[in-house]
């Protein structure tokens, strides 16, 4: 039960944002002043936010981020792996390859605090901390490859600067004021709301129909690769129970829904980024209870 109520929140505002981009009469210009805002405070503020306050513990925890990171690195490898064999419309391969790897960090640390308090939420923000940075890395790569301006758009992409000044900040061991958590608490609370009714608006099914391996293919990595091959590293490697649970679950997480903001202001198909982070969401509540049942037996 506690993963539908995960789940049915995130989803009921993508809904609630198609609905609302259909009937409301808002115009182009405020939905892409809406996005723009997500893009560079919001998201940003939130990705600091979560990074600068968790203490940063390699001592215990640094077989787990290896893991995770190793299958992050997994996924990546696999989405360039099909673009050879995959038939898609210009950059619609390349909009797509980071809804095999990226994850729902907000989904993360609910869950993990779920599980096992403020131990694993820790633990889980470590993850994060390290993935976000490598997921942007792969995803601006790829949509920026085809312009050549990969390191221009990674030098001023507000996500990447973020979270690496939070990690830095982490690593300083200064304590985050009062006042400034509480008003970039505020600002990633808006981050999520936000983000996911542009996620709805965004949503486009027409064009889904001449891209349904495309799709199936990245969602197969996201849901079902990317876990597995966090639960055989762990296997291989020994982790402990409870870490294995966060590692492979933190695997098996939807896709962000920043990965339509990114596609969208990249130059990408926008739309099709976000029916692809819909499905994976509604996919999701069957393949995460599938890999708890896993870790279970």
């Amino acid at each position: 039960m506690y993963i539908v109520n995960l789940l049915f929140p995130d989803f009921s505002l993508i809904l609630l944002g198609a609905v609302l981009h259909r009937i409301s009469n808002w115009g182009a210009e405020f939905w892409t002043g809406a996005e723009k805002l997500v893009y560079f405070l919001l998201f940003p503020a939130l990705l600091f936010y979560s990074t600068a306050r968790t203490p940063l513990s390699f001592d215990t925890s640094g077989k787990m981020l290896m893991i995770g990171m190793g299958a992050l690195l997994g996924a990546i490898f696999l989405t360039w792996l099909g673009k050879p064999w995959i038939k898609a419309a210009p950059m619609d391969y390349e909009s797509g390859m980071q809804t095999g790897y990226r994850f729902n960090s907000y989904m993360a640390l609910a869950l993990a605090a779920r599980l096992g308090g403020e131990q694993a939420t820790g633990m889980m923000a470590m993850l994060i901390g390290f993935g976000v940075p490598l997921c942007n890395l792969a995803a601006v790569h790829a949509l920026a490859h085809k312009s050549g301006g990969l390191f221009k758009e990674l030098a001023r992409n507000p996500l990447l600067i973020a979270t690496a000044c939070g990690l830095l900040y982490s690593l300083s061991g200064l304590p985050l004021p009062e006042v400034a958590g509480a008003v970039l608490s505020r600002l990633g609370n808006a981050a999520l709301a936000l983000g996911l009714l542009l996620v709805g608006a965004g949503l486009r099914l027409s064009g889904v129909q001449r891209a349904k391996a495309l799709a199936g293919y990245f969602l197969a990595i996201k849901l079902l690769a990317l876990p597995a091959m966090a639960w055989l590293l762990g296997q291989w490697l020994g982790l402990a129970p409870s870490q294995l649970q966060l590692v492979v679950l933190f695997c098996a997480l939807p896709t962000a829904s920043s990965a339509y903001i990114l596609a969208a202001r990249m130059g990408g198909n926008g739309p099709l980024v976000a029916f692809m982070i819909s499905a994976g969401t509604m996919l999701s509540a069957l393949t995460l209870p599938f890999w708890l049942w896993v870790l279970q037996h």
